[in-house]
């Protein structure tokens, strides 16, 4: 027999072997865990209806629960709270009228496959700052808050984001100690107020409606950038609520100013809305894509 025909008939019955082989069965993928952590942003406070509304004020509309909704994740975990702040991931939180709230961290597990967080506001004091920023004179008449915060040519919130900002990179080892194979997404807050602010509909003035805003894209700054020095995902909501700040009238705004709205289904000052919540539905959910048990 030639040396061709043996080499050819030597390779058929390694063939026939490879296939007799059972290939290696693949491990299933692990089903989707998802924990939501943060403050009354991610909370969707006395957003109605409310699945908890005397200790953390939570909605039951919240983005993270219309993202739950649609994706029908094994186990949903939702523990946003009104009034948190970094330190309550680890340690109780007085309820807002009653309770007590376990540390957020809490909710975690090592079969956590995706946390969606929302905190750093409160721990900035920016909600207060901005009700020191209202003044219902006319510009001009009284104190700029801009001017309070900035005298001495020092900028004092800047410096507090700044600050604060390296808590950030510390939640998401946190998390990722507690969760080690959870894809986590760190969600910005959105745009408050457009350039110029709109005195007296919102009595801020322009000034200060510029100073606000720029120290609510600086907050979202420095998240973004610990989130990506530590292999975390930023969710941009600045962005896509651009056009929809608490300047606007009802149906179109997505954030409520000072005198909050029934029709717009948003109750506390400052914060988002029903609608609000409904479109940060999107840039959280396309963030999501990819994570473990994700089956959308």
């Amino acid at each position: 027999m030639q040396k061709k025909s043996v080499r050819m008939i030597a390779a058929l019955a390694v063939t026939g072997l490879l296939a007799a082989v059972p290939a290696p069965a693949q491990a299933a993928e692990p089903p989707m865990v998802y924990v939501a952590m943060g403050d009354s942003f991610a909370a969707g406070s006395l957003v109605l209806p409310a699945k908890e509304a005397l200790t953390c004020a939570r909605s039951a509309v919240n983005y993270a629960s219309l993202i739950a909704k649609q994706l029908q994740p094994a186990k949903f975990r939702d523990v946003t709270c009104g009034g948190a702040t970094t330190t309550h991931f680890a340690n109780p939180q007085s309820g807002i009228i009653a309770g007590k709230a376990a540390p957020q961290y809490d909710a975690l597990s090592a079969d956590t496959t995706v946390v969606s967080v929302g905190i750093g506001g409160n721990d900035i004091g920016l909600v207060g700052l901005a009700f020191s920023c209202v003044n219902l004179l006319p510009p001009g008449v009284g104190t700029s808050c801009k001017a309070t915060n900035t005298a001495g040519g020092v900028d004092k919130l800047a410096q507090k984001i700044d600050a604060f900002a390296p808590t950030y990179g510390t939640v998401i080892e946190q998390i990722r100690a507690r969760a080690p194979h959870a894809k986590i997404l760190m969600v910005g807050y959105p745009t408050g107020i457009r350039k110029g602010g709109c005195w007296p509909v919102v009595p801020v003035w322009s000034q200060d409606a510029d100073y606000l805003q720029s120290a609510l894209t600086r907050l979202n700054r420095r998240m973004a950038e610990q989130a990506a020095a530590h292999g975390a995902t930023y969710v941009d909501l600045a962005t896509p609520s651009v056009g929809h700040d608490m300047c606007k009238p009802a149906g179109t705004r997505w954030i409520e100013g000072l005198i909050p709205s029934v029709t717009t289904n948003g109750l506390v000052p400052l914060h988002p809305n029903a609608a609000g919540m409904r479109n940060a539905v999107p840039p959280v959910l396309a963030a999501m894509a990819g994570s473990a048990g994700w089956k959308h």
